[in-house]
């Protein structure tokens, strides 16, 4: 018999960390709904179509496929076969994989509101928060299952969704308890522009600078030589992406440098409008940052990009996002622009617990054990139990009488903080026990003062 295993980048969740994910799940949802969003769901599986060409070559590979029912060699040539042994098991991949876990949940949004669309108000804000899957190394912070919880506004051009988003994020990590978050900001269109006065591929030098935080400047530079790029013009890159100061004077100089170079500052204008517009936001401005080097390697980016950090724990990112504005238009919907965010809800959870911010909890679980000690006591147990959960008071009654130590032990190990307890002495008066497992004291009490009490 083999010994049980996890998969590599998985986990199981006991109850007492499922009680903190939920929690970071509950702030995100109550936040999401009070901005106006509704929640959609879409499955797990997508047809590999819908999923690959949309990450890039570093995304495509990441999707977790999935092999076709039954034998899938069947209806595979010798030819297709010799062939990938060849050249690449890629050419496989499409002949025995028709369908693919999802890697992110917005390429399946940008499905869902093609195939609904006539269903649908726009501009269409929706919330989503379920798993997704990447064949990626694990490592700390980083797993092959995680959930995403994203909020994304569909048909609208408006740059005030991008302040909207930024309050999202604000008020979200603020009410999880961040000091020391930062949600940085820049444009691919700023990007375009720099790649173009280098005389490259905006998409090369985008992959390559998303390495920054991974590899560092050398790393940046010497990969970009290798690419084809002039030491000249790595250089010129550094001078922009560089610059100090703060948001507004690093948006001036970058609009000098454009127009030096006779290259389109619509980046700029854009950027400028979004932070107008987050001067409206008690504290986002606090917690606003533009990170000229910013790249997030997802193709489908196409204006103002988001990432969010924290100083407080050495771990990537906590969320990001952006406006992508032709992403519907790969399944057949045209001039259907959006924008998104993303919370990373496991490194979110990393961070708290790293810094002992998910410690009084036992709120939301079992507040009063019922314990009794005979089966009449018990009978009368069943009853208070009902009573109790009337009173809208989570409470639970241990399932047989036995010794009371035994049942304060439990309701110890699961930090339930009351314990009525119902004997023989509390079956002749009727009046019952109530233990606080905090501080050991007890009282007295009739049941309907109890109840009271727990409330």
């Amino acid at each position: 018999m083999s010994k049980p295993s996890l998969a590599r980048g998985t986990r199981d969740f006991l109850p007492e960390e499922m009680l903190k994910r939920k929690y970071i799940f509950g702030i995100i949802e109550k936040v999401f709904v009070r901005y106006g969003f509704q929640c959609i769901e879409t499955p797990a599986v997508e047809q590999m179509a819908t999923l690959t060409g949309k990450y890039g070559d570093e995304g495509d590979r990441l999707v977790f496929k999935i092999l076709n029912s039954g034998d899938f060699l069947t209806a595979t040539s010798d030819a297709d076969i010799a062939l990938a042994r060849e050249k690449s098991s890629k050419t496989l991949v499409p002949l025995i994989c028709e369908k693919a876990l999802r890697y992110d949940l917005t390429v399946p949004l940008a499905r869902f509101v093609v195939m609904h669309q006539n269903s649908l108000s726009f501009p269409f804000k929706r919330y989503q928060i379920q798993p997704v899957w990447r064949a990626d190394r694990p490592q700390k912070g980083r797993y092959r299952e995680f959930y995403q919880c994203d909020a994304d506004i569909i048909g609208s051009g408006s740059l005030f969704n991008e302040a909207e988003l930024l309050g999202v994020y604000t008020d979200v990590f603020l009410e999880l308890g961040f000091t020391n978050f930062f949600i940085k900001i820049n444009n691919r269109k700023l990007l375009h522009g720099i790649a173009e006065i280098m005389g490259n591929n905006s998409q090369t030098l985008t992959i390559v600078l998303d390495k920054l935080d991974k590899i560092g400047k050398t790393g940046v530079s010497n990969e970009l030589l290798e690419r084809g790029f002039e030491q000249a013009k790595i250089d010129i890159l550094f001078d922009i992406i560089e610059q100090t100061g703060g948001f507004e004077e690093k948006l001036q100089a970058i609009k000098s440098i454009f127009q030096a170079h006779n290259v389109d500052t619509k980046g700029v204008t854009e950027l400028q409008t979004i932070y107008d517009h987050a001067k409206n936001y008690a504290n986002v401005l606090a917690h606003l940052q533009l990170d000229l080097s910013l790249a997030r390697g997802l193709d489908y980016y196409t204006g103002a990009i988001f990432e969010v950090t924290t100083t407080d724990v050495a771990m990537g990112s906590l969320g990001g996002g952006g406006r992508y504005d032709h992403l519907t238009e790969i399944f057949g919907l045209k001039n259907t622009t959006g924008v998104g965010i993303s919370f990373g809800a496991e490194r979110i959870l990393d961070v708290l617990n790293e810094l002992n911010l998910l410690q009084n909890l036992n709120a939301h679980t079992t507040k009063v054990l019922l314990a009794t000690t005979n089966d009449e006591s018990f009978g009368r147990g069943i009853a208070e139990l009902q009573y109790l959960r009337t009173k809208n008071i989570n409470a639970e009654l241990y399932p047989e009488p036995t010794k009371l130590k035994k049942q304060l032990n439990y309701a110890n190990d699961k930090k339930i903080a009351y314990v009525v307890i119902i004997g023989e002495d509390e079956l002749k008066t009727g009046i019952l026990t109530l233990k606080n497992m905090q501080d050991g004291e007890q009282l007295q009490l009739p049941m309907t003062q109890i109840a009271e009490i727990l409330k």
